[in-house]
C-alpha cells in the first residue's frame, strides 16, 4: 500500500503560490507590495527593461493586490502590462508572447471570494520551482532599499489591448485547423470568474451552439454555487437545454469537470484517461504515460496498465505534475480536481483546452460523451476534511497511531492519503480500494481522532 503525507510549509507559500483571506495577513496590500518588490529583484537579470505581466480574476480584493504588485513591481524597476481579467493560461502564455521576465496571476482559484492569492510565473511560463520561491520569500522579509530603482529607471504601468482574443486564438489553435464543433449543443459554467468572456466566444467561434451560465460577476459571486466544485446548477442546465456537453471551470479557468448529456459528472481523472487514450493511437503521446497525484483514482492505474502505459504519481498540486512532465518527457499530467496538463499546448493547467480536446475526441468518435468519458470503472474513494486551527495535528500520536491501524487494516487492498492541504487549514484524509465498507471505516476512524486532536 502506498501513501502520502503532507508538505512542509513555508512562511508565504503554499502548493499553489500565496493565498488567504483578503486584506488579512498574508494577503494584505502590504504583501503584495513585497512580494512585486522581492520578485522585481529577484528576477532583474542584464540591463534591458525588465517588464511583467499581471492578471487576474474577478474577486473585488483583485483591485487592491493587482495595484500593490504594480507599485512593488514599479519600484524595483519593471514595467507592467496589466491585462485584467483573464484564465490563468492565459497569464503563462502571455508571459511567453510579451516576452516578460515574470507573470502574475491574481487568485485563489476555486476558493470563495472572499480569499484572495498571487501565483507566479518564469519568463518560460512556467509556474516558479520551490528554490526561486524560497529566494522571494527571503527577499520579501529584507530591507530592500539599496536594491530598488531610482530616478529614471522606475518602472511603468500600463494596459495590455486585444488581451482576449489573443488567447482565444491560442485556444482554437490547439484543434486541428477544420475541424468545428458545428452540432454540438455545449453548455458552459464559467464560476463567475477569470473566463466568463473568452471560453464562450472561443466555443461559439468554433461553431457549437452555446449555453452560458456563471458569466456574470459582481466581485463577491466567483465560485459561488458555481464552477467545477459546484456543479450541481450545470447539471440543472445540460438537463434543461438538452446539451450534448457540460463545461464547468474554476475561477481562475485552470481546471475543468465534465457534466455528459445525462447529468453526470466526469472527473479530472476520466478526462487524463481519455486524452491518454486518444494521443496513443494518434501516436502523439510521449513518455509513455501520464503524471498525476497520489489523488487519482486506482482505477485510473489500472486502465493505463491496460493500455500498456504507466502512471506516475506526484505530491498534490499541478506545479509538481508540471515539474515531473518536464523531467521526464511526459506530454499529458493533471489531477483529479480537474488540471489537465497538455504540456503540446501549455505550460499550466488550462481548463477550456481540456475540455477542446474531450470535443474534438467526441467529434472524431461520433459517440455520446457518457460514453467517451467512461473510460474506467472507478475504485471506492472516500476523501474527507478536518478543519484545524493551530499546530501541526498529523505528528499528534493519537492520530500517527489511527493511521498506522488504518494501513494494516487496508494491507494490499487500497491507498492511504493524508495530507496538509497546501491552500486552507484543512487536514484531507483519502482511502481507496475495492472494499467501499472498510475505505469509509479507516477514513471515518481518521477523521474522529483528528478532531479530537484539533477540538
Amino acid at each position: 500500500m502506498r501513501s502520502g503525507l503532507m508538505n512542509t510549509q513555508r512562511k508565504y507559500f503554499g502548493t499553489d503560490g500565496i493565498r488567504g483571506y483578503a486584506n488579512k495577513s498574508p494577503m494584505t496590500a502590504e504583501t503584495a507590495m513585497k512580494v512585486g518588490m522581492a520578485a522585481g529583484v529577484a528576477f532583474k537579470r542584464g540591463n534591458h527593461r525588465h517588464r511583467v505581466v499581471i492578471g487576474k480574476d474577478t474577486r473585488l480584493s483583485g483591485y487592491m493586490i493587482e495595484n500593490a504588485l504594480v507599485a512593488g513591481f514599479t519600484a524595483a524597476g519593471m514595467d507592467v502590462f496589466q491585462l485584467g481579467p483573464v484564465p490563468t493560461p492565459a497569464v503563462a502564455m502571455l508571459t511567453r508572447s510579451l516576452r516578460a521576465d515574470i507573470g502574475v496571476m491574481i487568485s485563489a482559484s476555486h476558493n470563495a471570494y472572499h480569499d484572495n492569492g498571487i501565483k507566479l510565473f518564469g519568463p518560460n511560463g512556467f509556474k516558479l520551482s520551490d528554490q526561486i520561491e524560497h529566494e522571494i520569500e527571503r527577499l520579501m522579509d529584507k530591507d530592500l532599499t539599496r536594491q530598488l530603482a531610482s530616478g529614471t529607471k522606475i518602472g511603468r504601468a500600463s494596459r495590455v489591448d486585444g488581451v482576449h482574443d489573443r488567447y482565444i486564438e491560442f485556444a482554437k489553435r490547439t484543434l486541428p485547423k477544420q475541424m468545428s464543433l458545428e452540432g454540438i449543443r455545449v453548455a458552459i459554467d464559467c464560476a463567475n470568474g477569470a473566463a466568463y468572456k473568452v471560453a464562450p466566444a472561443a466555443l461559439w467561434e468554433l461553431g457549437a451552439d452555446v449555453v452560458t451560465i456563471g458569466a456574470e460577476p459582481n466581485g463577491t459571486n466567483i465560485n459561488a454555487e458555481c464552477g467545477s466544485t459546484h456543479t450541481a446548477a450545470l447539471a440543472r442546465k445540460v438537463n434543461e437545454v438538452r446539451a450534448d456537453i457540460g463545461i464547468a471551470l474554476d475561477g481562475d479557468a485552470d481546471r475543468v469537470i465534465i457534466i455528459d448529456e445525462n447529468s453526470n459528472v466526469v472527473d479530472g481523472d476520466q478526462l487524463m484517461a481519455l486524452v491518454a487514450q486518444s494521443w496513443k493511437e494518434r501516436e502523439t503521446l510521449t513518455g509513455d504515460g501520464i503524471v498525476a497525484t497520489v489523488m487519482s483514482n486506482l482505477g485510473l492505474e489500472r486502465f493505463l496498465t491496460g493500455q500498456g502505459l504507466s502512471l506516475a504519481r506526484t505530491a498534490v498540486g499541478d506545479r509538481y505534475v508540471v515539474e515531473h512532465m518536464r523531467k521526464n518527457g511526459f506530454n499529458v499530467g493533471g489531477e483529479q480536481s480537474g488540471h489537465i496538463v497538455l504540456s503540446d499546448y501549455a505550460t499550466t493547467g488550462d481548463g477550456l483546452i481540456a475540455a477542446l480536446q474531450v470535443l474534438s475526441v467526441v467529434q472524431s468518435w461520433d459517440k455520446p460523451v457518457s460514453e467517451v468519458c467512461s473510460r474506467f470503472e472507478p475504485v471506492p474513494q472516500v476523501l474527507k476534511n478536518v478543519s484545524f486551527k493551530s499546530g501541526e495535528p498529523l505528528q499528534d500520536k493519537l492520530v500517527i497511531e489511527s493511521i498506522d491501524d488504518a494501513r494494516s487494516r487496508l494491507a494490499d487492498s487500497g491507498r492511504l492519503v493524508i495530507r496538509a492541504s497546501g491552500t486552507e487549514p484543512l487536514i484531507r484524509v483519502m482511502a481507496e480500494g475495492d472494499d467501499e465498507t472498510l475505505v469509509r471505516d479507516v477514513v471515518d476512524d481518521i477523521c474522529s481522532t483528528l478532531r479530537k486532536v484539533a477540538a
